[in-house]
């Protein structure tokens, strides 16, 4: 069985801010998904890649998953990685390549530790390197804790054996076309693990703290029916209690910056009920359990097609032809010859707009309608 770190660095962005939320969670099944297994196989195929390329014997290893996808996307890491260790090479004569590397941060987290995907230590330049296989949020390594935790592991190793300045710290998340590096000096690393970190992890291992509920509650393992959360969303429903017949703006305002994480939250608590309606016959009361709607299907699509032929219609009438979508048409014909020759032909529409929180990293769109109307 793998270690378990209470503290540990993917959670970090978490319990740095929720500080109780660590030891709260402990009381929670930590369970895997397909996307989890999914990710791992893509570790581990990543992992072989780089160490055969660094000659270190390993053995290939087997996924259930679709092969062809994963050896696509960890290469788009693997070329990456071997881009880094090139230029660290030219930096030092015996820069320190480790994959898969044991971190520990304990320096400043009670039993903390991670593990690197990739650490590439030389003069000048530390750098961290992150697989992130997902593709429902786009991760940055800007300010990253989870990286900057592992930058610390990586120090305690290797500050005394090289003149390191900069940590660089890179993650790649292949399939959402992501790759975002961030970069900081070792004295701006170790004072924010000294002010910020060493403080909060005190609080953290000993389940203390304030609890604060936001965005890092997303993967949370108490995120159903934590009371914290519960509180600070249930504080939507003071709108229906408002002596003026409308709105103000800044009422509009505070709603809209909190309507995202009230419905992420809602859609918790449904998840939530569902399951254990499902699966423990528990009985909610003012609810039952039902069969959903649903849509027609073929049982079995080749005898279908098969009787219809017989009956005289032909392929173009029972079938339907289109072209395959531009992530896997890059897949099937490879991504160089994709570019070669149809890359002229791919076009990226603009995206509709949409209202966000201002601490949204993409950039304000100034044109408005009645701008557009007048052009």
């Amino acid at each position: 069985m793998a270690e378990h770190a209470l503290l540990s660095a993917s959670n970090s962005h978490r319990w740095l801010v929720c500080t109780p939320s660590a030891l709260l969670e402990e009381n929670f099944k930590n369970e895997s998904s397909a996307f989890a297994e999914e990710g791992t196989a893509a570790h581990e195929l990543a992992e072989y890649k780089l160490k055969k390329y660094l000659g270190i014997k390993i053995k290939k290893p087997k996924s259930e998953f679709d092969l062809k996808e994963l050896e696509y996307y960890t290469d788009i890491y693997f070329e990456y990685g071997c881009g880094l260790i090139s230029e660290a090479k030219i930096r030092s004569k015996d820069p320190i390549i480790l994959v898969e590397q044991k971190l520990d941060f304990s320096s400043c987290v009670p039993e903390g530790f991670g593990t690197g995907d990739l650490v590439i230590v030389a003069d000048g330049i530390l750098d961290i390197v992150d697989l992130k296989y997902g593709k429902g949020v786009e991760v940055s390594a800007v300010n990253n804790p989870q990286m900057m935790l592992y930058a610390i592991g990586a120090l305690n190793l290797f500050d005394s054996l090289y003149d390191i300045e900069n940590i660089r710290m890179t993650i790649v998340q292949p399939r959402l076309d992501n790759i975002s590096t961030f970069e900081i000096t070792v004295d701006e690393l170790k004072k924010w693990a000294d002010d910020t970190v060493k403080p909060k992890a005190a609080l953290a291992i000993k389940g203390e703290g304030e609890f604060c509920a936001g965005e890092h509650c997303r993967f949370c393992r108490a995120r159903f029916n934590c009371r914290a959360r519960s509180d600070e969303n249930m504080k939507m429903a003071q709108y229906d209690f408002k002596k003026a017949p409308l709105l103000s703006e800044d009422e509009i305002s505070e709603i809209l910056s909190r309507i995202d994480e009230f419905q992420k939250w809602a859609s918790d608590i449904q998840a939530y009920a569902l399951d254990k309606a499902i699966n423990e016959n528990k009985k909610w009361e003012g609810f039952k359990l039902v069969e959903g709607r649903s849509i027609r299907k073929y049982s079995d699509e080749e005898a279908t097609a098969k009787t219809l032929i017989e009956a005289g219609y032909t392929e173009d009438v029972i079938y339907s032809k289109s072209l395959l979508g531009i992530t896997a048409m890059e897949k099937a014909i490879g991504k160089k010859k994709f570019k070669d020759l149809i890359g002229s032909l791919v076009m990226k529409p603009k995206g509709k707009l949409t209202l966000v929180v201002e601490s949204d990293k993409r950039p304000e769109i100034n044109n408005t309608a009645e701008a557009d109307f007048k052009n």
